[in-house]
């Protein structure tokens, strides 16, 4: 069989990943709201509290070219201003908490609204008082230094005045004892006039700037909106951290459920089996359909409308020749036993004869209750006492009560069966079955259990998987794939189906079994002949083709 090639995946299938797994993405959700949460809590409380500040123009002042405002005052400067160890130092002073003033500068930012010559100063602090005092002493503290650097200016202007008017004075003094001294009329006298009137202009001009330096009134700026005491904390915001830790733990949770999905070796839907496993999928049971130990599925039930369509798919896939075909499961359990028990039961309802062959041998007599149950018949002897050669071939074959084409050799009651499935007598048994003109269907162990899938598989035409879903694993259907490939059988497909819940001894013990008159008589007279093998039934019969042929025939006539 030739491996095709997985097709990829949609967006349904990842869809269907995540919903298969969404308490791993719902615990991790629940897991970022937490940290969330518990960040939150551990987190120090922040308070904000702003003071708005008017800032006037001083003499000093000049802006930059380009600012943002077209006046005197640039804002930006003053904003880093605010800032500085200058104002933080007088800040401190104001505040007298001991914190340095390194400390409370970090604390502080600066705002600047546009359009206006207006300096938002916003303080930061682990209590509502702390920001609401720390942020008035940062304007508090940047007026004072701006109004101090003012007056620093406009003393020197004032100083640098005063010393000039002194020296002016002194000129005016020097040149009007000369012009005493000198002779009416003379050229002297005529230069040391003009000389006193520019020094007497000169003066008039220092002492009315003097005047008006003298008198000017210093102010950097106001408080127009002091700080108000918060009410609430600025970070950490709650709302914030918990949707933060829900959506990553939601993420996270999708990224979990995915690689689990991705990682995961166990086939959990139909797509699993047909993408994963590369085996194309012939029918799919779910809860509803899947059927019990007890009967085989209603031909118009759920389960019998689904094994119908498994019997077409499966004659039309069937070659001319093709006659035995084999049921196998991927993993250990009773998914071989429903498929081939009900697709026999589906093949024989067609008025095909059908012959149903129990090769999953037992341990134990309960282990061959359940197909046994299934169709009614007997559940000794069977195919580990013909193998082991306790009962011939008609001895072993049994006719269900409820189909008549359908007949039945369960798995038998022999202790011990190793090494029967590769023994020349099941050979001869398949060959001679092989020679009526009805359809084989054999019930094999799993291909992880033994190898006996596979010597069963090497004698048949085809053969199908039953798989359990959430029990099979991806190596195992690749393992059964490929050792039926190894020996030539080819695949038609996998029957899957929920995982079935472990079968107790209690619910497979075979109850009484009540048959048709001649139904009852063939089983007497099959347990008659039970003790030796090779007597025969009826004369001039020679061997158990002709014993086969016969019943077969006489079977016919019945219907």
């Amino acid at each position: 069989m030739e491996a095709s090639r997985p097709a990829s995946a949609d967006v349904t299938q990842y869809l269907g990943a995540f919903r298969r797994h969404w308490w791993i993405a719902l615990v991790a959700t629940g897991a970022g709201l937490s940290a969330g949460a518990g960040l939150t809590q551990a987190m120090p409380k922040v308070y904000e509290s702003s003071t708005s500040v008017l800032v006037q123009s001083v003499d000093q002042d000049t802006n930059a070219q380009g600012g943002r405002t077209k006046g005197a005052v640039n804002l930006d400067t003053e904003a880093q201003l605010v800032g500085s160890g200058a104002v933080a130092v007088k800040a401190a002073a104001l505040l007298r908490s001991g914190v340095s003033p390194v400390e409370l500068a970090r604390s502080v930012s600066v705002q600047v609204p546009a359009n206006t010559t207006v300096l938002v100063i916003t303080f930061q602090a682990d209590k509502p008082e702390a920001a609401q005092y720390g942020s008035h002493a940062f304007a508090e503290a940047y007026l004072r230094n701006r109004e101090e650097t003012a007056r620093a200016q406009l003393d020197k202007q004032i100083s640098s005045l005063n010393l000039k008017v002194k020296q002016l004075t002194g000129a005016l003094t020097g040149i009007n004892a000369r012009l005493a001294a000198a002779a009416p009329g003379s050229s002297t006298e005529s230069n040391l006039l003009s000389l006193r009137n520019n020094s007497q202009n000169q003066l008039n001009s220092l002492t009315g700037r003097l005047n008006e330096l003298t008198t000017t009134m210093v102010g950097g700026g106001s408080i127009i909106s002091d700080a108000r005491l918060p009410e609430r904390p600025t970070s950490p915001n709650t709302l914030l951290n918990v949707g933060t830790g829900g959506m990553i733990g939601l993420l996270l949770g999708l990224g979990l459920a995915y690689l689990r999905e991705r990682f995961d070796r166990r086939l959990v839907t139909a797509a699993d089996v047909r993408d994963r496993g590369r085996v194309p999928v012939l029918a799919a049971l779910d809860d509803r359909s899947t059927p019990h130990f007890d009967d085989v599925v209603q031909p118009y039930g759920p389960g019998g409308r689904v094994f119908n369509r498994l019997r077409n798919e499966v004659l039309a896939s069937l070659r001319d020749g093709d006659q035995i075909i084999v049921v196998t499961g991927t993993s250990r359990g009773s998914a071989s036993t429903l498929v081939a028990a009900n697709l026999a039961a589906a093949l024989a309802r067609t008025g095909s004869d059908v012959v149903l062959i129990g090769a999953h041998l037992p341990d134990s007599v309960v282990d061959a209750a359940p197909l046994a149950r299934m169709l009614g018949v007997s559940a000794v002897p069977g195919l580990s006492d013909l193998l082991a050669g306790r009962v011939s071939l008609v001895h072993a074959l049994q006719r269900t009560p409820r189909i008549p084409s359908l007949r039945v050799i369960t798995t038998g009651g022999a202790a011990t069966a190793a090494g029967l499935m590769q023994s020349q007598r099941l050979k001869d048994t398949l060959a001679s079955l092989r020679r009526q003109s009805g359809y084989v269907v054999i019930e094999a162990p799993s291909t992880s259990s033994s190898a006996d899938a596979q010597s069963l598989a090497s004698l048949a035409d085809a053969a199908i998987l039953a798989v359990e879903l959430r029990r099979s694993t991806r190596p195992a259907l690749l393992d059964a794939g490929e050792q039926l490939q190894r020996v030539g059988t080819r695949l038609l497909g996998a029957v899957v189906m929920p995982r079935l819940a472990p079968v107790r001894p209690s619910d497979v013990v075979a109850p009484a079994v009540t048959l048709a008159p001649h139904a009852a008589e063939e089983h007497t007279q099959r347990l008659q002949f039970a003790g030796s093998p090779r007597q025969r039934p009826a004369e001039g019969v020679t061997d158990e083709t002709a014993v086969i042929e016969k019943i077969t025939s006489a079977d016919g006539d019945e219907k």
